[in-house]
């Protein structure tokens, strides 16, 4: 596939917060049913005019998306294109107990060894055992976050990370995923009722604690919807939930807004930061080491603790004639899919140069997707999208 197709102009809508990525198939059909949102007992939600209007652009009747169909899936109704962007806030569907069970992931493991496909690729790594941030986590990771979707199986996890804004300096409500995190590829389309917690369980309680914690424990800083996303037209076309198809493409990001309505104070204001992203990075050879950092979900850990793993970098080739990735030991397992990996960018500053996108079937090793040129143009997308807002 040519790499020279900026993903710009697969403007692409987040629909959803997860893990890693969509399942097969054949199991998208299915579905679990979500509770009613708090407040709304009768499972009924507001919606605006011009959702009702987009919605029926696509054959799908308001009122029944309105009284369910939002948790109820069908393989047939993808969404899966850029107008297709349908994410109205639910106040209240992210609850701290909805959170908390949202510890699914969805697949995306490659073999154990994928190192006979063509191109660049390094030995494995040695498995990095990874480690717990220190608490509070804002104090030492304030730009990482957790994020929350539904897709066919029912509410899920990934992990992402507060980015700079270049049209709004010092003011950014943009959030870096991975693709896989906000749309199942080739298989489907958008996931649904996307949203970020920055510092999630910020004081690292138990599980048992999180069970009676109010709401301003575990999302210390709020909860925030995506309002748009866009990914690579790479991931949309050939992303898949095993083998590796689509990973070097496997990135996205999104503009969110507050649940609760605006405060007059941006993502970067409230959290206090945002990473550069550096689409220049050095060459692996050059890179000391890099830091990954996640929410992973997948057995053996629960989802709730923020962990990190670093490591010097290699490369990992998953087909010929697309970009080489990177590759980190690393235990962390599904639910840190789409947490940012951080290194010194080309101007010395520590800067976002990649994210979480797969791993082998049993955890020992990370790899994720450099970014270039197609990932600087969903970038740059999404922020002149809201340029001055």
């Amino acid at each position: 596939m040519p790499s020279g197709v900026l993903a710009a102009t697969a403007a692409v809508a987040v629909l959803a917060l997860t893990a890693t990525a969509c399942g097969p198939e054949e199991d998208i059909g299915g579905g679990t049913t979500p509770s009613a949102p708090a407040g709304q007992a009768d499972g009924k939600i507001t919606i605006p005019d011009d959702l009702k209007d987009r919605l029926k652009e696509h054959g799908i009747d308001p009122d029944k998306w309105r009284d369910g169909e939002w948790k109820n899936w069908d393989k047939d109704k993808w969404l899966r294109e850029a107008q297709d962007f349908v994410n109205p806030i639910i106040d209240g569907l992210w609850d701290p107990d909805r959170m908390r069970e949202a510890d699914e992931p969805p697949e995306n493991p490659v073999d154990n060894d994928i190192s006979g496909d063509d191109g660049v690729t390094d030995p494995a790594p040695a498995p990095v055992q990874a480690a717990g941030v220190a608490t509070p986590y804002h104090d030492n990771a304030p730009e990482a976050g957790k994020l929350l979707f539904d897709g066919p199986k029912g509410p899920m996890v990934c992990s992402a990370t507060v980015v700079k804004d270049p049209a709004n300096p010092g003011k950014s409500n943009m959030v870096w995923t991975a693709g896989h995190c906000v749309h199942a590829g080739k298989a489907g389309g958008w996931y649904r009722n996307i949203a970020f917690v920055p510092s999630y369980n910020n004081d690292n309680l138990s599980l048992a604690e999180l069970e009676t914690a109010p709401k301003e424990k575990v999302a210390p800083y709020g909860v925030w919807w995506g309002r748009w996303a866009q990914t690579s037209e790479q991931w949309i076309a050939q992303g898949a939930a095993t083998g590796g198809q689509g990973a070097p493409y496997d990135f996205a990001v999104l503009h969110v807004t507050p649940e609760k309505g605006s405060t007059g104070k941006s993502l970067e204001e409230t959290v206090g930061s945002a990473l550069a992203v550096d689409f220049t990075a050095p060459a692996v050879p050059q890179i000391a080491d890099m830091t990954a950092t996640g929410y992973p979900a997948a057995p053996p850990f629960d989802g709730q603790k923020l962990l990190q793993c670093k490591d010097k970098p290699g490369r990992l080739s998953v087909r010929q004639n697309e970009p080489t990735m990177y590759r980190i030991g690393c235990t962390m397992t599904g639910g840190s899919s789409g947490g940012g990996w951080v290194a010194t960018g080309s101007d010395g500053q520590p800067a976002l140069v990649s994210n979480t996108s797969i791993g082998p079937v049993s955890a020992g090793w990370l790899a994720g997707p450099r970014l270039g040129k197609e990932a600087e143009g969903v970038y740059r997308a999404v922020s002149e999208k809201y340029a001055g807002q």
